[in-house]
């Protein structure tokens, strides 16, 4: 069980924001300290009654990953059956490249979804899909709206809407 080891390599999220210890740290921890949920879908992550792993492959230097990871850590702090762990992407490509539309290529951050037992449950790549469908529209205005709203964590609850529903809650 291939998943189930990687895991267990993995780190937290506390050790992964301390990788760095100048801007990539402090801009994933403004994310962080931004983060806030509507109460609707606090309700929602309190309400998962099972064990969910979530395997991260992420690294501190990544835009996608400083906005993105900081909002799984949140959904942890909210519900003790969350679970997350944190790996790099050197080592770790040929487990991840298949999570990926690109052949060969892995994007991060990719979070996987798993049970207890480590039953796939399903995945989610790099940005939440309203900031993909934005950004390959080709509309250069609403791109650039866009992405400074979601490089600023103004996404956050679109990244979690898609989460939840991809771990079924």
């Amino acid at each position: 069980m291939e998943a189930k080891k990687i895991f267990e390599r993995g780190i937290s999220f506390k050790d992964f924001v301390n990788m760095d210890s100048n801007s990539y740290r402090d801009k994933t921890l403004e994310i962080y300290n931004g983060v806030s949920f509507e109460e609707k879908n606090i309700e929602r992550i309190k309400s998962i009654d099972k064990k969910i792993n979530i395997l991260i492959c992420a690294e501190i230097w990544c835009p996608d990953c400083m906005i993105n990871v900081p909002i799984v850590e949140k959904m942890r702090q909210i519900n003790e059956n969350i679970h997350i762990s944190i790996v790099g992407k050197e080592g770790n490509e040929g487990f991840f490249k298949v999570f990926n539309s690109e052949e060969n290529i892995v994007r991060i951050p990719t979070f996987v979804f798993y049970d207890k037992y480590f039953t796939q449950l399903g995945s989610f790549v790099e940005r939440p899909t309203c900031i993909k469908e934005v950004y390959n529209s080709g509309n250069q205005p609403s791109v650039i709206v866009t992405m400074r709203k979601y490089k600023k964590g103004e996404y956050a609850e679109e990244t979690l809407k898609e989460i939840l529903k991809k771990i079924g809650y």
